[in-house]
């Protein structure tokens, strides 16, 4: 499906009408119990967001993951992060880090931008998933994994130390690859430009190494977490090396590479959990939103959303939206340029969060019942907001993304009014807010 890229008309009456009828105000957990009724057995949960600084946003997504591992069994949370770093966040929860504290932990994620892991709202989950996990035998315990695939030098250096430990025999395959990308200093906009003049570049060793990693630990990876990370860091490193080829080249490519990988990476968690395993994913909404209705399938993108439902089926998923009418947000106004606690204007007229505003102005949960006539209010595409790291306020316009909101999720969050998100690499007045560590 195209949606048709015209502004939505003003008016909202009907729409107001039928939101209505499938909405409810949205104020504490115990307000969640419709969600969790409609997730019902499914085993895939995504949830999203429509900025990477948001504290309400990373505030409800916690609260409907509590729940979702308290009540349903769900196993681990992924999120749009690199598999390093969240790596070792998941050794904290499972109690293998005790000599240091989730937010030691979490300050080592120092990559620009800081600010979408290494916050006191993450602080506050990953310290209670560490007290969930207490005193829980391995198969009960819930894990925590980065899904994105940034991370070709970071991964590289964890691949040599787990084959030095375990198997030195293959440790030359690591070297011969680490000396392939040696002289482009870590740079990965580097190597990007000079495989527009050497097309395969490093292509060939990293194939090779994935291979020697696959042929020592693929059997061990099955039951030991510590070779399923050496797996899963050779993927992101032949993942990553192709991502950064098809970068330079612009296009959907590099983007659709992207999603593919997180999609695979979450795969690959189900199988290594078993198959009555289930998951919650952290992304972004255009991560996580069905791109299929919405603009983006103009461009010929897909994402994760998208291939999660495909390849899963609807009743095995559950696409969760969020947004908001105006606030603050954490962002920069450029790639690597200082964070900003920057404001969000109110909404714009004719997108869904100025609708949803119209609706008395409170937060809201949605459930979709599809199908959905294409004759009502609900089939007309509107804009949704989309944040992401780097943010111009004034420049709104170009931050909507023509939508049909009940086809490109099951269940949206509407939350009026937001506030920017407390980063950890900028201290909080008075020290941490009252967030931390437990009131979320």
């Amino acid at each position: 499906m195209k949606p048709n890229v015209r502004a939505a008309p003003t008016s909202n009456d009907s729409l107001g009408r039928q939101i209505l009828t499938f909405s409810s105000p949205l104020e504490d957990a115990e307000d969640l119990d419709p969600l969790l009724e409609r997730i019902g057995d499914a085993r895939y949960v995504l949830l999203g967001e429509a900025s990477h600084g948001t504290h309400e946003y990373y505030l409800w997504r916690t609260r409907i993951s509590r729940r979702l591992i308290e009540e349903k069994d769900f196993r681990f949370i992924a999120v749009e992060g690199d598999w390093p770093d969240c790596f070792r966040v998941n050794r904290y929860v499972h109690g293998n880090l005790d000599d240091l504290t989730a937010e030691e932990v979490l300050r080592s994620f120092d990559r620009w931008p800081t600010w979408m892991w290494a916050n006191w709202e993450v602080v506050a989950l990953t310290e209670w998933l560490h007290l969930h996990n207490e005193g829980r035998p391995q198969d009960e315990q819930v894990g925590f994994y980065g899904l994105d695939v940034y991370s070709l030098w970071e991964s590289l250096y964890e691949i040599i130390g787990y084959l030095k430990q375990h198997h030195p025999d293959a440790v030359g395959a690591a070297y011969q690859t680490f000396r392939c990308f040696e002289p482009y200093a870590e740079d990965p906009q580097e190597y990007a430009r000079a495989t527009l003049f050497v097309p395969d570049s490093c292509r060939e060793e990293v194939l090779a190494l994935l291979h020697a990693i696959r042929k020592r630990v693929a059997e061990d990876a099955a039951r030991d977490e510590m070779s399923l990370d050496a797996i899963m860091n050779a993927e992101a490193v032949k993942d990553a090396e192709a991502y950064y080829r098809a970068m330079v080249r612009g296009g959907a490519a590099s983007w659709n590479l992207r999603d593919r990988h997180m999609a695979d990476t979450l795969d690959r968690l189900m199988r290594y959990y078993g198959p009555d395993a289930k998951a919650i994913v952290w992304e972004h909404n255009t991560h996580v939103g069905d791109a299929r209705y919405t603009t983006m399938a103009n461009e010929g993108m897909y994402n994760v959303g998208q291939l999660v439902r495909q390849e899963h089926g609807d009743e095995e998923v559950v696409l969760a939206g969020f947004g908001s009418s105006q606030g603050t947000v954490v962002a920069g106004r450029s790639w690597d340029a200082p964070m900003e606690v920057m404001p969000v204007p109110p909404a714009r007229a004719g997108s869904w969060e100025h609708a949803l505003h119209l609706m008395e102005a409170e937060d809201r949960l949605l459930l979709f019942r599809v199908p959905v006539d294409a004759g009502d209010a609900l089939a007309v595409p509107r804009g949704q907001r989309a944040i992401g790291v780097v943010y111009h306020p004034e420049a709104e316009w170009g931050n909507y993304v023509p939508t049909v909101l009940p086809l490109r999720y099951d269940a949206f969050l509407y939350l009026d009014q937001t506030q920017a998100l407390h980063p950890l690499h900028i201290e909080p007045q008075g020290g941490p807010p009252e967030l931390y560590p437990w009131g979320v």
